[in-house]
């Protein structure tokens, strides 16, 4: 049961719905009454990517469909853009990408809004070989409208490093998952996440890493800040397979409340089928602490500026984590001006 193919048939009963334990948060079933028109093709320019200047290579879609590669040198960092582009319709795409042996490559995605009220559905296989490192900063920014599924698929080869960020803002209904297959020898895995919703946005995080052997290392955190009505959710689970012995993971999920018709949802799962192995998770949702507003204000800093700014530095600990400094800049900026502390 997915979005693409519910979209392809028009039958809605392929949708997930609240029934299905792993989508209870995000229904999409209750959502939807009709399938929208399919998106037209898309020939007008589009603005810059979020990340641009960062990338050698640029791959663009627009409204599902792929446009001929940017002109570019070989380079090690790649722009892999999805772009919304038309009102009130629907697409999906595909894209797999297999990194070979020993190699580096720092893939900037985004999922970019530039209509209201679209459907999308996009699906990724990354392929990462043995020794090769990736990684993988994912920004979206969705119209306030819309529905936007993105899955991807990641298997990974013994001694091979994932590092992924993932950044939202939310939408209507939105879907953010991450399948990691983990071979354990000596493979390193970290997944980190940040959502600032705000008004009656919606934003699910979910991730799900299975550990197929000995020796793998997995590290997870994600930091989530609600407003208004917005709804943010959290699933984490890591599952370790009979056998898979030396594993080391480590989970955390820690959100902000900042109002009272807010609300976050968090499911951190960690099923342990094999011994000798060291795993733990923690998960906390409060408010600010009226303590740091106060000392804030008494040094002359308006209340609002002072939320502003416990709210940037609780979320800095997730943007510190990303390794390229481009883009660290440009998800560091992303969450000030989500926060009203843009220049």
């Amino acid at each position: 049961m997915t979005l693409a193919t519910a979209l392809k048939t028009g039958d809605l009963t392929q949708l997930p719905s609240r029934r299905d334990e792993d989508w209870r948060w995000t229904d999409l079933r209750g959502l939807m009454r009709t399938v929208p028109p399919a998106s037209p093709a898309f020939d007008g320019e589009v603005a810059k990517s979020p990340f641009d200047g960062l990338a050698a290579d640029e791959i663009l879609f627009v409204n599902g469909r792929q446009r001929p590669a940017a002109a570019g040198g070989a380079g090690d960092v790649l722009a892999l853009r999805f772009v919304s582009a038309s009102e009130g319709t629907a697409h999906a795409a595909a894209y797999a990408i297999v990194v070979e042996p020993d190699t580096t490559l720092v893939l900037l995605e985004s999922h970019e809004g530039r209509a209201a009220g679209y459907f999308s559905d996009v699906a990724l296989d990354i392929a990462v070989g043995e020794g090769a490192r990736v990684e993988r900063i994912v920004l979206v920014d969705d119209d306030a409208e819309a529905i936007d599924v993105v899955t991807a698929e990641v298997d990974l080869a013994p001694g091979a490093t994932f590092n992924q960020t993932v950044l939202t803002a939310g939408a209507r209904r939105q879907r953010i998952e991450t399948r990691v297959n983990h071979p354990g020898a000596h493979a390193r895995v970290r997944l980190d996440g940040v959502y600032v919703l705000a008004d009656q946005r919606h934003a699910d995080q979910t991730t799900v890493v299975t550990h197929g052997g000995v020796d793998g290392t997995t590290s997870q955190l994600t930091k989530g800040v609600v407003d208004g009505q917005a709804r943010g959710v959290f699933q984490g689970r890591i599952i370790v397979q009979p056998g898979a012995d030396q594993t080391d993971a480590r989970m955390g999920h820690h959100a902000l409340i900042l109002s009272d018709r807010a609300e976050v949802d968090a499911k951190p799962e960690l099923l342990i089928f094999a011994d000798d192995v060291s795993c733990a998770h923690g998960n906390t949702i409060g408010a600010l602490d009226d303590e740091q507003i106060f000392y804030a204000r008494q040094r002359g800093i308006p209340e609002a500026e002072a939320k502003a700014m416990l709210t940037e530095a609780f979320l800095g600990e997730v943007v510190e984590r990303i390794a390229h400094e481009g883009a660290r800049e440009v998800a560091a900026a992303w969450v000030a001006a989500k926060l009203g502390r843009g220049a």
